[in-house]
């Protein structure tokens, strides 16, 4: 009675097992299925950004490095010899032209003054009595009562006293210059310096410097740029041809160091009138206006100079260019998605994009993003965009 119960359970064991092969026959022949049709769908074509390129009038520029210099500069210094008694004017402050900086001791300039002003007032004495003197000796001689010669002796006395004056009024002018001398003044408008010498101490005359004065409104911008470029700037901006009046100066454009793009408006106002043979180049000087005083002098900065006169530009954005080798490619779609290369000949960049000199007409759209993901004749999915007139 034991057995029989035994060789069911056998059989029911089996059958389980067989159910589980046969199901696990047929998960596996459905992915398999799965797979193949999935290995024989067609990729779909992959999605890209794409855009007409900006078209409209630009001008080239090109960049050059230069650096800030003042107008004035003014190594103040003593005109004469003498202790300094007084300072006038705060470190670093803005003085104007005439502004009283340094005082040195003035009594020694004083006394010589005073004592040049009591020669010339006894000169002008001498000369009034010679001058007298001579007179009653030219009356006498008309009646006889003096001799020619006592004449011309009285003569020569009031030449000699008239000749002693011109002296000791030349001596006053000078004591008087000495003693204005003792008054340092600004000799321009500008930024002035720290102090040199403090007070107590003795200055010499022409060698003692005191302090610096720079002006800082306007400013000069000097650069230099090579005989190639500035042929150009001749046709395009007539610079280095006409004289001063003839022709109104060409604007530039400056930006300091950090700074993305030039904000400070300059006007090209001066070339120099020969080429450097060392180095085949040519200075240019533009003055800019500094009235918030934040440029200074010493700075470098970048220079935007107008390259071309105006013409319509093809612009488009540096990363919608691929690169094979030497040349830059740009992948152009058609209207049913295909996309194919076509080369381009680049230029200089203008608000924000790349002009494109030749290779396209300003009507194609052409990937802007997903360059990666393209291929020469095979189809993409266009996502379309407007391009902003100019970007930072």
């Amino acid at each position: 009675m034991v057995r029989p119960r035994r060789r069911g359970a056998v059989v029911r064991g089996r059958s389980i097992a067989g159910r589980l092969s046969i199901g696990l026959v047929c998960l596996l022949f459905a992915n398999l299925s799965v797979a193949i049709s999935l290995a024989q769908a067609p990729d779909a074509p992959p999605t890209v950004s794409v855009a007409k390129p900006v078209v409209k009038n630009v001008i080239e520029h090109d960049d050059y490095t230069g650096r800030f210099n003042a107008i004035d500069f003014v190594e103040v210094r003593a005109r004469v010899t003498g202790y300094l008694d007084k300072i006038n004017f705060r470190d670093g402050a803005f003085v104007k032209k005439g502004d009283l900086l340094f005082v040195i001791d003035q009594r020694p300039y004083q006394a010589l003054f005073d004592q040049a002003k009591a020669a010339q007032a006894s000169a002008q004495a001498r000369v009034a009595f010679s001058q007298s003197d001579l007179e009653r000796a030219q009356s006498l001689t008309r009646t006889g009562n003096i001799t020619e010669q006592t004449t011309d002796q009285r003569r020569q006395t009031a030449q000699t006293a008239q000749a002693d004056l011109d002296n000791t009024t030349a001596a006053l002018k000078q004591a008087a210059l000495n003693l204005e001398f003792t008054e340092v003044r600004a000799q321009v408008s500008g930024k002035i310096s720290q102090r040199l010498v403090t007070e107590g101490n003795i200055v010499v005359a022409d060698q003692t410097r005191l302090t610096t004065i720079v002006s800082l409104d306007p400013i000069y911008f000097s650069f230099t740029v090579d005989e190639h470029s500035f042929l150009n700037y001749q046709k395009v901006l007539d610079i280095g041809m006409a004289s001063k009046g003839e022709h109104k100066d060409p604007s530039v454009m400056i930006a300091l160091t950090g700074e993305n793009k030039p904000s400070h408006p300059g006007t090209l106002d001066f070339v120099d009138n020969n080429v450097d043979s060392a180095t085949g180049s040519i200075l240019l000087r533009a003055t800019v206006r500094n009235e918030d005083s934040q440029i200074k002098p010493g700075l470098f900065g970048i220079v935007s100079m107008p390259a071309s006169e105006p013409y319509r530009g093809i612009l488009i954005p540096d990363e919608a260019i691929a690169t094979n080798q030497d040349k830059r490619l740009v992948y152009v779609v058609s209207d049913d998605g295909t996309a194919s290369a076509r080369e381009i000949v680049v230029g200089s960049k203008i608000d924000g994009y790349r002009v494109v000199s030749s290779g396209l007409k300003g009507d194609e759209t052409i990937v802007i993003n997903g360059l990666t993901r393209v291929r020469p004749g095979a189809k993409v999915t266009p996502q379309k965009k407007d391009l902003p007139a100019a970007r930072s």
